[in-house]
């Protein structure tokens, strides 16, 4: 910084003055009328006085850090790095910390370094978390397994700057050695949580091993219960898992201070963010439940930056980097101008400058080698031949949310065998293994989801990523898994023997090198293809990607069987 002195002292221009603006002033949590001189790509003077080789009239509009997302799986968004970054920089995004455990379930390390190289000379800073569960369980069936040694290897090849979520929570609270070695590799980063339901002395023992954020609170209480021993609530409002109308309050009542909370996005997809932004659409709808505008904007700046010790960022200060948004207001967080180290690439919702788009050849590839399985092994035999009476374990689907319910309820049976009813909205699900491709495949049933007809598969099964499939019949699931496998993963909808609609994913079955507004088009094929199958879960595509994952509780489907993580593990399908 010594070379900055001087202009920092007024005695020579800086390279930049945003002029007559107001500055949301995060440490003071107030709006301070003041010009912000900057240099090199770093914030040199906020006040009066400052000169500049170009001067920027701010008059009337408010100047704030760019926005930071704490929490968030690039993957989900069914885009690559490039592609993301040319969506969500506009809306006033300088900065994410992903956790690319999805990619890396698929393709391993080699997945993790195709993110971290598709992350480079972006307008946009991606922070990636070392995958640290990766199979999430030992009930889900990755490429191959992640351990330890793994882990440092990552970190010193310098693809990730900290842990990602920590999903296994029994496996720390219970001391599983190789969950434990994953954590003292880490020791002396930031450590990030995934603890569902986790409370008492179960929270205890799970902060022993040194996570110190979570971001699976879906109620007050439990939000609370998490701050009062030391963590980072983070507030999640993604595409299926909608939290903030719950937790929001407590910022509002000032028992979950902004200072150590942070809005975070966890899995978004191309239509919510074209509905309603990404943590631009955070900062508004947090004001919507009553939180103050400067706290709101606390919690998607400066609090994440904090908490992932970029003390560089997250502030409008001297000394940190011109990483800027230029708002009409905070309450509307409509954003007009951003600056990435002090470089404008965004203007009135555009990009300045295109970025280049990923080279498919060099996308890792999710060839499936794994037999699909027939008619007949999708079938589900009641035992004894039982006509009536007939308890199964069944998934119930949630909306708006990735936990699920275990219910027990009464089969419909036709000539001996479990099926799918429409009547109570009963479908059949499957997992096919295919990420060692051995084609395991396990059946189960899932209540709530909203299929009328037909089937959807798809490559999105968090977290391992083998292939699920929901179906009101077995020549629907079949058909759709195979069309899976042709295309090498991606999510394919059939009707009989009839594909209705598919979406390729070729970059680890995961995302497409389709630029966003391509891919919408593509999406919407699918969401007219649903209206065929007499879907009326909007977020079907999305809330169909969580059934496989098996750290989320109640009951899910992994290719090994039904899996209950907060109710004892394996669960049979018949119950007596």
């Amino acid at each position: 910084m010594r070379k900055l002195l001087k202009a920092a002292r007024k005695e020579e221009p800086a390279d930049l003055l945003l002029k007559g603006g107001t500055v949301a002033n995060l440490y003071t949590m107030e709006y301070e009328k003041a010009d912000v001189a900057i240099k090199d790509g770093v914030i040199v003077g906020v006040g009066e006085g400052y000169e500049a080789h170009e001067i920027v009239d701010c008059a009337g509009k408010i100047i704030a850090p760019g926005f930071i997302d704490g929490h968030m799986h690039v993957e989900s968004t069914f885009m690559v790095p490039r592609s993301l970054a040319a969506v969500i920089v506009p809306l006033g995004t300088t900065t994410i910390m992903p956790d690319p455990h999805e990619i890396a379930n698929t393709c391993g390390i080699d997945g993790v370094r195709f993110m971290h190289s598709e992350s480079l000379g972006l307008p946009i800073d991606m922070f990636f978390g070392a995958p640290s569960c990766v199979p999430a369980s030992h009930f889900e069936t990755p490429k191959e397994p992640l351990f330890a040694k793994e882990i440092k290897k990552i970190f010193d090849e310098e693809l990730c700057t900290h842990l990602g979520e920590v999903m296994n929570f029994p496996g720390v609270i219970l001391g599983d050695l190789d969950v434990w070695a994953k954590l003292d590799t880490a020791r002396g980063r930031i450590i990030t949580g995934h603890a569902p339901g986790v409370t008492g002395g179960w929270l205890a023992a799970y902060l022993l091993g040194g996570i110190t954020s979570d971001h699976e609170c879906d109620n007050a209480a439990e939000a609370l219960e998490k701050m009062r021993r030391g963590m980072w609530v983070m507030i999640r409002q993604g595409a299926t898992a909608r939290n903030l109308a719950s937790l929001a309050p407590l910022v509002r009542d000032k028992k979950l201070p902004a200072s150590r909370s942070m809005a975070v996005s966890d899995d978004i997809s191309p239509d919510f963010i074209a509905a309603r932004g990404h943590m631009d659409g955070c900062v508004r709808e947090l004001i919507a439940e009553g939180v103050l505008p400067l706290e709101a904007l606390r919690l998607v700046t400066l609090s994440p930056a904090e908490y992932f010790r970029l003390y560089d960022r997250g502030a409008v200060a001297p000394g940190k980097t011109a990483d800027l948004v230029l708002l009409g207001s905070v309450e509307k967080c409509d954003v007009q101008k951003v600056w990435k180290r002090g470089k404008p690439v965004a203007e009135d919702g555009k990009l300045l400058a295109p970025i280049t788009p990923s080279i498919k050849g060099v996308m890792p590839g999710s060839a499936v080698t794994a037999p699909m399985p027939s008619v007949r092994a999708l079938q589900v035999k009641c035992p004894d031949n039982s006509k009536t009476g007939v308890k199964i374990n069944v998934i119930g689907a949630i909306r708006d949310q990735v936990a699920t319910k275990k219910l027990v309820i009464e089969a419909t049976v036709k000539d001996g065998f479990a099926v799918a009813d429409s009547g109570s909205d009963l479908a059949k699900i499957a997992v096919v293994e295919k990420n060692q491709g051995t084609g395991r495949t396990a059946v189960g049933f899932i209540q709530g989801y909203g299929l009328g007809r037909g089937a959807i598969a798809s490559s999105i099964a968090h977290d391992a990523h083998n292939f699920v499939c929901v179906g009101m019949d077995d020549l629907s699931m079949v058909t759709a898994l195979n069309k899976l496998k042709e295309i090498g993963g991606g999510i394919a909808l059939a009707l009989d023997r009839d594909i209705l609609a598919t979406l390729e994913l070729p970059a680890g079955g995961l995302m497409s090198p389709l630029q966003f507004d391509e891919l919408r088009v593509e999406i919407e094929k699918l969401r007219e293809a649903l209206k065929e199958l007499r879907a009326d879960n909007p977020d079907a595509l999305m809330q169909l990607s969580f059934m496989s994952l098996s750290v989320i509780p109640e009951l899910k489907l992994t290719d090994k069987g039904y899996f209950d993580i907060s109710g004892g593990g394996e669960q049979p399908l018949f119950v007596k």
